[in-house]
């Protein structure tokens, strides 16, 4: 399978739903800033959001770069995450217009759980897929951090004290993800910026 082409409809899918994201955030109805504070907490989400997308794109680029073969399995993976993050729209309008409430929350962590696995799952098939043909780039994509830490039991007691702290505190789950992107963010493969230069 051509994997350009499985990029090229990746990135459109992904580009369409930041777009989706954006709309959801309203106009003020008047011209005073108080207006503006009054979509506060779904600007939060929305960022919040957004560069998790962004992070979750510049890795799946960076594995894609890498791979030397792309399976169905490969394919169909990737149309499952893909349709894993685009609830995120949803998730992101409703959790940030009801910052402080359980439900919208929980729908939120869902979400970004099924993300998260699906990501593995694809990851996991994009180093099997390449083991044989290409050592370098299963070590590559096996050391990347989402691929490390979901590997480890700590992982699994995160998400057990995240889904306990939820109903305590929902907000909780964002500002999780706010320190995710972060912590993944900056812990890419230092290769990942010179894949395409002579």
């Amino acid at each position: 399978m051509n994997k350009g082409r499985l990029e090229a409809f990746s990135d459109a899918v992904i580009a369409i739903i930041v777009t989706i994201m954006i709309l959801e955030f309203k106009t003020p109805e008047t011209a005073e800033m108080k207006a503006l504070l009054e979509n506060a907490p779904y600007f939060f989400a929305y960022i919040v959001t957004y560069l998790f997308v962004g992070v979750a794109w510049y890795n799946h680029h960076y594995m894609f770069s890498l791979t030397k073969r792309v399976t169905k399995r490969i394919y169909w993976l990737n149309n499952i995450w893909l349709l894993s993050m685009s609830f995120l729209p949803v998730a992101t309008a409703w959790a940030g217009r009801f910052i402080n409430s359980r439900g919208p929350e929980y729908f939120y962590y869902v979400v970004h759980f099924a993300w998260l696995m699906m990501y593995f799952l694809l990851s996991r098939a994009l180093a099997d897929a390449n083991r044989e043909v290409a050592p370098e780039v299963y070590q590559k994509i096996t050391g990347m951090p989402i691929y490390g830490v979901i590997m480890k039991p700590y992982f699994w007691m995160i998400q057990v004290a995240l889904i306990v702290a939820i109903y305590f505190f929902p907000a909780i789950e964002l500002i999780f993800v706010i320190l995710e992107v972060f912590v993944i963010g900056n812990r890419t493969g230092s290769d990942s910026d010179k894949l395409f230069h002579d």
